[in-house]
């Protein structure tokens, strides 16, 4: 089963190819989010370079896009490895290759691109190649072939994100208004407790440069938060008077938010356009308070990521203290089950 993922679009893609594999240069990794750079990355599998289906980027010519067709085994050996270092636990790169198998079959079906079935990025799942891989990543792909978790006869949408930040949330907080009954909110009290140790072998280099995600915060003065609104809407709301939560998910994110301005007030949702809105990359997570002074904000905040489903430094931590692929698996999507598939 092969997969089709857009790595790069650019106004010209550059690349260069070797005996087994090529190396495509100047990839964008974590567009739009504090960690957002440039890389030269290398591939195996094939290489396709066309116009994207938009009929141009700003006003000029099509850009290109960067098309890698691969086996999805293959492809997950390198998203395991992208995701979480794969000198990570055993039991973490099992569990991982589990879920983002079961996610790449689900957007197999359901493709959220046009020209390719999932994008190589934080948008879909990290997927960075071969430079980050190693043979425990490899290990653990071949060592749960062909598994996935279902539900009701479906393969899982298994949804994940870095640190929940002591609980996790629901699906409807974050997407559609629907319930999902395997991405429930439970009580994680295993992220809270990650060590440096720990932190160090799961996280790849750039995660590493910011480690503050469990209990974070962050402060602005009423002029740099109007500003960094005003140009992430796109709408002048003037000076910020206030910014109100509304309605709280389970884990306590915020997913409707009020904000209060001069010259303009509106209600916004759901958590991820409350986290791009309030930062000048992407605010760690929506669960935070705020706290307002006569010209300020603090948001005084937890966790990294949406929430919803696997918290990856969570499931790092229940490996380290023994747990199995199983056991982690069960904890983070109550009542799915693990089947195999051809």
């Amino acid at each position: 089963m092969n997969i089709r993922i857009g790595i790069l679009t650019a106004p010209k893609i550059d690349f260069e190819q070797r005996e087994h594999s090529f190396v495509l240069k100047n990839v964008r990794i974590g567009i739009g989010f504090h960690w957002d750079r440039h890389e030269d990355q290398e591939f195996a599998g094939t290489l396709e370079i066309k116009p994207t289906p938009t009929p141009s980027q700003k006003g000029g010519e099509p850009w290109q896009v960067a098309v890698n067709t691969i086996d999805l085994e293959d492809y997950l050996c390198s998203v395991i490895s992208s995701e979480m270092n794969a000198n990570s636990p055993m039991e973490l790169l099992k569990a991982h290759a589990i879920i983002s198998r079961s996610w790449a079959i689900r957007a197999m079906e359901n493709p959220n691109h046009e020209g390719f079935h999932v994008c190589a990025d934080d948008h879909c799942q990290r997927y960075e190649g071969l430079r980050r891989m190693n043979e425990r990543a490899v290990e653990a792909v071949r060592a749960t072939a062909g598994q996935v978790l279902m539900y009701d006869g479906k393969v899982c949408d298994c949804r994940y994100y870095k640190c929940c930040g002591g609980k996790t949330e629901i699906w409807s907080t974050c997407w559609e208004d629907i319930d999902v009954p395997y991405i429930q909110s439970v009580e994680c009290p295993y992220c809270g407790r990650v060590s440096e140790r720990t932190l160090q072998l799961v996280l790849n280099n750039y995660d590493q440069e910011t480690t503050d995600f469990h209990d974070w915060q962050v402060s602005y003065t009423a002029d740099e938060l109007s500003e960094i609104i005003r140009s992430k809407s796109g709408i002048d709301f003037g000076s910020i008077l206030d910014i109100i939560p509304l309605k709280r998910g389970a884990s306590g994110r915020i997913y409707q938010l009020k904000i209060v301005g001069t010259k303009h007030t509106e209600i916004i949702g759901k958590e991820l356009k409350i986290r791009l809105w309030l930062s000048r990359t992407c605010l760690y997570s929506s669960w935070f308070e705020v706290e307002k002074g006569s010209s300020s904000f603090v948001l005084r905040g937890h966790g990294w990521g949406h929430g919803a489903g696997l918290c990856q430094i969570g499931a790092a931590v229940m490996a380290a203290e023994g747990k199995t692929y199983e056991e982690i698996l069960s904890y983070y999507y109550r009542g799915a089950v693990l089947q195999h598939i051809h």
